[in-house]
């Protein structure tokens, strides 16, 4: 199949398979004599693996990983088991960032009241003061460099 076909198939896009190529989650299609990519169902099966997983906010490291483990059948599948506790620590961890965040967003939303100006504004006022929650300045993420500020 061509990538329009895969993509159709799965839901991602044309872009995101060639990105995936590109760093190395999906493996490189054969091409036809026309020069277009020829997908098999083994690249079906994968972008679907790697789909499920990023549904599970997991990086693509962790991706890589799994994949890694995958093509070891035969072995113990305890560190499958390990990257997965990661994970699960890393979704907990952000469970409680996010409770803070909403609890940050009532704080400010209750500074707002009615028949105000914009100058009288409780929100806009919380957000040029300081906010009762500071930053937390020691972020650990389950991967390095990953599901910080900016990133994937």
């Amino acid at each position: 199949m061509r990538i329009g076909e895969l993509a159709t198939t799965t839901g991602v896009p044309s872009e995101t398979i060639r990105y995936y190529e590109k760093i190395g989650l999906l493996p490189e299609p054969d091409r036809d004599s026309s020069g277009y990519r020829s997908y098999h169902p083994g690249h079906l099966d994968r972008l679907l693996f790697i789909k499920r997983c990023r549904n599970l906010d997991m990086a693509q490291e962790e991706i890589r990983e799994l994949i890694r483990l995958a093509e070891q059948p035969e072995a113990d599948c305890s560190g499958v088991d390990a990257l997965l506790a990661n994970h699960l620590n890393h979704v907990r961890e952000r469970l409680r960032e996010l409770a803070s965040l909403e609890a940050t967003l009532v704080q400010l939303q209750e500074a707002c009241s009615d028949n105000r100006t914009v100058r009288e504004c409780g929100i806009l006022g919380g957000l040029t003061s300081e906010l009762d929650t500071p930053e937390s300045e020691d972020r650990h993420n389950h991967v390095p460099g990953t599901h910080g500020p900016g990133q994937a």
